[in-house]
């Protein structure tokens, strides 16, 4: 019964979180496979799914996270970089790793504290894509700073408009759980919190104290 159940909670978290950032992450893959991709809060739930997901593809990821232990843990899940942000410039960093260019899409789900330099991490004509506030929601900003910053396009990503009909659902679905299936993803499950202790599971998500995927159990 056990395995039965650890099984159900890894199906249950693969099936919720990557569809609202990163469901479009094979589709722009197979247009721009060398270039490299930015992606915050690399070592969240959501986060090390990307960087398996990504080097599967043969995308180079550069992950940013909040602690070096939580970059080591997104390099050892695929990152091929990884920046502290809370001790390094990561746009500069960027811009270092990518000989100047900066990245062609930014996945962002820290949201105020991360937002401002995740644009300055694009190349002309780059994407951002925000789809968490972590830290707080994105204050708002003028549409005329991205024609300096290089002509950048911003999107917001929502988990329901990807699943808005039966056919684009399963179409993510089939993705998600083939590259589960082969091994080559495996979901994380770091947290496990009793359903009556969820207080202390939105504190440790805010604090960002967690590592992987956290999960509620009745």
């Amino acid at each position: 019964m056990g395995e039965h159940l650890v099984d159900a909670q890894h199906r249950a978290h693969a099936g919720v979180d990557p569809g609202q950032g990163f469901g479009p992450l094979g589709q722009r893959a197979r247009l721009a496979r060398v270039v490299a991709r930015g992606l915050d809060a690399a070592a969240g739930g959501v986060g090390l799914i990307a960087c398996q997901w990504a080097k599967a593809l043969g995308l180079r990821l550069i992950g940013t996270a909040g602690s070096d232990e939580k970059c080591a843990l997104a390099r050892e899940h695929g990152a091929e970089f990884t920046i502290n942000y809370r001790t390094e410039d990561f746009a500069a960093r960027v811009k270092d790793i990518t000989g100047g260019q900066g990245v062609k899409v930014v996945y962002d789900s820290v949201g105020k504290d991360t937002f401002d330099k995740s644009l300055d991490c694009l190349r002309p004509f780059g994407l951002m894509v925000s789809f968490g506030n972590a830290s707080g929601p994105v204050p708002p900003f003028a549409p005329g700073i991205l024609g300096p910053k290089g002509s950048l396009y911003v999107t917001r990503q929502t988990l329901f408009t990807h699943i808005s009909s039966r056919e684009r659902t399963q179409a993510m679905a089939d993705d998600l759980f083939a590259v589960v299936g082969s091994g080559a993803v495996k979901i994380r499950i770091d947290q496990r919190f009793a359903l009556t202790d969820v207080r202390q599971a939105h504190e440790s998500l805010e604090a960002r104290a967690t590592t992987g995927c956290t999960i509620l159990l009745p």
